[in-house]
């Protein structure tokens, strides 16, 4: 893992290198890259794979006290990341976290030359249904983010609705979510950044004001939703295609929100297919 020491702290990321397009690739909360690794796996022949793990709980090093943790601080700590390597005409994919939409309307997407969003957050849907709203009230309460994530280590506990069981329809394999959990195990200053995060979600009406200006963006979009989600509406993955002027719309059957997880071959072959042709069909 390469490092980069941004404003909020430091960054790590992987990068497969090479002079090709270049694909970076987002996460959700309680993750890091390692989300996106089949579909790197599949992806770096042919592309430039980047994929940050972003301050949202999976990190390993923790942010400064004062780092702005909030869904448009990280949003702009993804366009910091972009300039400091001098990244240009990015595709840039995201899962589960929907920063795209600040990203846009902060203007910080000049090095954005395509967007694939697949099942995320959008609209007002922050935090995301019910885990969403399950780990919202757990970093309401002194200690919550602790209670919560120890609970996790019990494996049964990550199968139920209010924690994993809706973000994917096959079990993630457990030694990846150990990986993901363990810096909240061990950290309170990773679990201080996760509570900083989730308490720093701004007021509905700001986040619709986000969700227009997508209608600004007039690059190439690809919006790749999961037909059974639980967590992310379906109707979401419509309403977004529908605001981006150039935007596509592929649902993939029998998966939830973690795409890459489910259907990692299937969701390859559709960014494959959208960045080599411009089409955005499912192959």
């Amino acid at each position: 893992m390469a490092e980069l020491d941004l404003s909020a702290g430091p960054v790590e990321y992987e990068d497969t290198g090479g002079d090709k397009p270049v694909v970076v690739l987002l996460h959700g909360v309680a993750m890091d890259g390692s989300l996106w690794r089949n579909v790197v796996a599949s992806l770096r022949s042919d592309f430039r794979c980047v994929v940050p793990t972003l301050p949202l709980g999976g990190h390993r090093r923790p942010m400064r006290p004062d780092a702005d943790l909030s869904v448009a601080g990280v949003a702009r700590l993804v366009a910091e990341f972009l300039d400091r390597l001098d990244l240009r005409d990015v595709t840039l994919v995201m899962n589960d976290w929907g920063g795209a939409q600040a990203l846009v309307s902060e203007g910080r997407d000049e090095r954005v030359g395509r967007l694939v969003i697949t099942s995320c957050e959008a609209f007002d849907n922050f935090p995301p249904g019910l885990p969403g709203k399950n780990l919202y009230a757990s970093a309401k309460l002194p200690g919550g983010i602790r209670l919560a994530f120890t609970l996790l280590k019990w494996k049964p506990m990550r199968r139920l609705p209010v924690t994993w069981g809706w973000m994917s329809k096959r079990p993630v394999p457990h030694e990846v979510m150990d990986a993901w959990f363990r810096p909240l195990w061990t950290s309170p200053e990773i679990r201080r950044d996760l509570r900083t995060y989730v308490l720093g979600v701004p007021p509905a009406g700001e986040l619709l004001a986000w969700a227009e200006k997508l209608r600004q963006f007039d690059r190439p979009a690809l919006v790749v939703w999961a037909a059974e989600d639980r967590v992310m509406p379906p109707e979401h993955g419509r309403r977004l295609a529908e605001l981006l002027p150039k935007g596509r719309l592929v649902e993939i059957e029998d998966s939830y929100t973690l795409i890459p997880e489910d259907q990692p071959d299937r969701l390859s072959a559709c960014i494959r297919s959208f960045l080599q042709a411009g089409d955005a069909s499912p192959p």
